[in-house]
């Protein structure tokens, strides 16, 4: 080893088998055949072994333009939706040696500072949430392999997208509450300009418009606790006919739709079903236990990182939406006379 050197470099192996740094990279890359002898190469080896040397991959990745990292860009963190779809594009990820850095989008929408000095130089590809969709401008991942997650796959930016089956998790949901007898509803509507919201919104006036004598109402709300509680408790209280099922279209929307009820004296079921979307903790904390849509985050995620993986390698992602299957627990009855 060099005198004074703490980490052995290339050069000290090129001096030590008394060759150029170029023939040490073509050996050590296992690039040589044909261009420098075996002999040579079982030198260049040996010194590598003798001097303890490792070569830089970060440095050589950076060299060849592949970092094996990807950017998981999310909504928020607040979520432990967003926390499985990480656990699943990591755990693919991982088993093909790349890692998975996760990028919360400010305030979920909106344009986001670059985390890197260059989003280009440092990553291999983005994998993104449609409601994080505004944020790759500015970090410039719309310039990288895309896959878009929750997407609308007619309009994407993304190469790939991989969506979860939504529309059917919301006609399984008007189906179920239509079946018990309820014809006056309530769309508790997520307040966010994305194209899943639009799709929930889309097939359940749909849904109900097919239907004699249903009628459909809707209030909006930002994603939160208090934010559905305001919207809530104002809309089950506005004059006329009070709606007999409330549709929420997450469950933290759907925990504040209960604060709300309770506050009007209403009781859940009783007075009031409510179902919600995504099954979280939060749906079985709930008492009653909430009524609900299960998704499956983590192999959403893990779908998402095949798709990137397929996109990158020049193959054809896996088609088709992921199933979602409706929970009915004790918020949803047949309304009361």
């Amino acid at each position: 080893m060099a005198s004074g050197s703490t980490r052995p470099t290339s050069r000290d192996v090129a001096q030590a088998a008394g060759v150029s740094q170029a023939a040490v990279s073509l050996v050590l890359g296992d690039k040589w055949r044909g261009r420098v002898s075996a002999a040579t190469a079982e030198r260049v080896r040996e010194a590598a072994r003798e001097l303890g040397y490792r070569p830089n991959l970060a440095a050589r990745n950076l060299r060849l333009g592949h970092t094996r990292t990807v950017l998981l860009v999310v909504p928020a963190l607040t979520t432990e939706f967003f926390a499985g779809v990480y656990t699943g594009a990591a755990r693919v990820a991982a088993r093909h040696g790349f890692g998975v850095v996760l990028y919360p989008s400010p305030e979920g929408v909106g344009p986001a500072r670059d985390p890197f000095h260059s989003a280009q130089a440092a990553l291999d590809g983005v994998i993104a949430s449609s409601m994080a969709a505004d944020a790759l401008t500015a970090i410039h991942g719309d310039q990288l392999p895309l896959v878009m997650l929750d997407s609308d796959p007619r309009g994407s930016l993304g190469a790939a997208t991989v969506n979860l089956d939504i529309a059917d998790g919301v006609r399984q949901v008007a189906d179920h509450l239509l079946a018990l007898g309820h014809r006056r509803f309530l769309h508790l509507a997520a307040d966010v300009p994305s194209w899943t919201f639009h799709i929930r919104a889309q097939e359940l006036a749909g849904r109900l418009t097919a239907v004699p004598g249903a009628t459909l109402a809707t209030t909006r709300a930002p994603i939160s606790i208090e934010g559905a509680l305001a919207a809530a408790e104002a809309a089950l209280a506005a004059p006329g006919p009070r709606p007999t099922a409330l549709v929420c279209d997450d469950d933290k929307l759907a925990a504040g739709a209960y604060k709300a009820a309770r506050r009007l004296g209403l009781r859940i079921p009783e007075d009031l079903s409510v179902t919600g979307l995504d099954d979280l903790a939060l749906a079985s904390a709930l008492d009653p236990e909430l009524t609900t849509v299960r998704l499956d985050a983590e192999l959403f995620g893990a779908r998402g990182m095949e798709a990137l993986l397929a996109v990158l390698e020049g193959g054809t992602p896996q088609q088709g939406d992921i199933p979602v299957e409706l929970v009915v627990r004790g918020s949803t009855a047949p309304p009361g006379p």
